[in-house]
Order: structure tokens, then C-alpha cells, then sequence
């Protein structure tokens, strides 16, 4: 089965089941939403809008580098980076929740060695990363949350 087209079709579907792990991740101060068996750990980002400026949330994978959080814009290997990308590069100061912590942070995009290094850690956290580099021509970004 070709779980990627799946996915690109219930796309409306996975939204608003993001949108209920949200509700849950917050309303449980991080007890039910952060971990899953058998899955990576998953943090939740407010950012807001780069043109709409408006707030939002979005569950996502993340990966640990010393003290800062690692994220991946994959957005399942589209052809586009995902929403949340374009509102951090506007806007790079933000706060995340990991667990029951809310940690305010500052976005940046890793580059060269330090990107490739911030992969290979990210696909040992997640290995359907490299499907999704696969499926798509765009570099795929790697973003660090530096504590601020």
C-alpha cells in the first residue's frame, strides 16, 4: 500500500486529527500526546501566521541537540515546505511545549555540515524521513530551536 497517496488524499482528515492531539497534548499538560509507543516524541509549536499573523499549533516530530530542539519540514515530501516553515522564518522567536515544559525558543535553519549532521540524527528518530526526501526535488529544511 502506498501510504503517502493515502495520506495526500485524507489530508482534510489528518488535520483535523492534528488538531485533536493538539486539544489533548494541551488540555493534558503533556501526559497524553507527547509519546506513543513505538513512536518518535512529539512537541507542539506556536508560531503564527506570516501574512495572516494568525496563532497556530502544530504537533510535530522532534529530535534533541545538545539543548536545542530539532524539527523537520518535511510536510510528507511534498512539493512545498510546510506552513509552519514560512511562519517561523517571518517569525523566529516562539514557544514550544514539550511535555509538561514550555520552553520559549529562537528558529534557524541549519545549513551545510551541520544540517547533514542534523539528518542522520533526525532519521535515527524518525526513519520515514528518507522516504519523504526521496519522494520529493526540494532539499528538505532542518530547523533548530535554540532556547532563548
Amino acid at each position: 500500500m502506498d501510504y503517502l497517496s493515502l495520506a495526500d488524499r485524507n489530508w482534510p482528515l489528518l488535520r483535523r486529527v492534528m488538531g485533536g492531539h493538539t486539544a489533548i497534548y494541551r488540555a493534558s499538560h503533556g501526559l497524553i500526546g507527547h509519546r506513543f509507543p513505538a513512536s518518535p516524541p512529539m512537541l507542539l509549536l506556536d508560531h503564527v501566521g506570516a501574512k495572516s499573523a494568525t496563532k497556530r499549533t502544530s504537533p510535530l516530530v522532534y529530535g534533541r541537540d545538545g539543548e536545542n530542539l530539532v524539527l523537520v519540514a518535511s510536510k510528507g515530501g511534498y512539493p512545498k515546505n510546510p506552513a509552519w516553515f514560512h511562519n517561523l522564518r517571518a517569525n523566529p522567536d516562539t514557544t514550544v511545549q514539550v511535555g509538561s515544559r514550555s520552553i520559549d525558543v529562537h528558529a534557524r535553519v541549519a545549513e551545510g555540515e551541520e544540517r547533514a549532521r542534523l539528518w542522520a540524527l533526525m532519521v535515527g528518530v524518525y526513519p520515514g524521513y528518507e522516504g519523504y526526501r526521496k519522494r520529493t526535488e526540494r532539499e528538505i529544511p532542518i530547523v533548530v530551536l535554540e532556547p532563548r
